[in-house]
């Protein structure tokens, strides 16, 4: 009886805790928690569960080093703010995924970041096309922020009433052999089609879409 009295105890006090230790640290949204942000609350929660499953650990022992982390947390959001070398260095910078309508593989690749990431970021902001976007950029805290072409905005209601999809059929030199059969085209009608626009080798394309008969293509690291 007195195990299950002070299990209740500290997981209430330490939920009391951590609810003041985050409101202390500051309001921030889910999907702009920094990388530092998201180790401290994941040492605290860990603290935490640590002392419930623990009685014997004195209750001290567990919410001292769970204020430390927020004094440390603070600290450095101050410097932060202060700082953007060092706001930089802790955060990261935001990359410039697409440049003027033109892909950077480069980019991509040093954020581990696909196709399939960008296409799902693209879609969820109601963007059904690379060729739509003028610029897009990843951001330190993983969002995407997209600036659409001009005239592609002033005909963003007319393309919608459409109902047609862009279709990926190259992605980083790969066919996609079932996007192929979605539309009824082969593998030979795609070869054939790059060739008539000058494209020879699959491989040196990093995405192909289709869409009302027209193609879009970015090469690999193209200038």
């Amino acid at each position: 009886m007195e195990y299950i009295f002070t299990t209740v105890f500290r997981t209430i006090l330490l939920y009391a805790v951590i609810v003041l230790i985050f409101r202390l640290m500051g309001k921030r949204e889910i999907g702009e928690l920094s990388i530092l942000d998201l180790v401290v609350f994941i040492m605290i929660g860990e603290l935490a569960v640590l002392a419930i499953e623990r009685p014997k650990i004195h209750i001290i022992e567990a919410i001292l080093p769970m204020f430390l982390l927020m004094l440390i947390q603070i600290i450095m959001s101050i410097a932060s703010l202060k700082s953007k070398r060092f706001r930089d260095l802790v955060d990261g910078k935001p990359s410039i995924i697409i440049n003027r309508g033109k892909v950077d593989e480069e980019a991509m690749r040093r954020q581990r970041y696909n196709f399939d990431d960008l296409l799902t970021q693209l879609r969820e902001k109601d963007i059904r096309s690379i060729t739509d976007v003028e610029f897009a950029i990843l951001e330190s805290t993983g969002s995407l922020s997209v600036i659409e072409k001009k005239q592609k905005n002033n005909n963003k209601s007319n393309s919608k009433n459409q109902g047609d999809i862009t279709i990926p059929l190259i992605m980083d030199g790969q066919v996609n052999e079932d996007h192929l059969k979605k539309i009824n085209k082969t593998n030979l009608w795609l070869r054939q089609e790059l060739k008539k626009r000058g494209y020879r080798d699959i491989k040196k394309i990093s995405f192909c879409s289709y869409e009302n008969g027209e193609f879009y293509i970015d090469l690999m690291d193209e200038e």
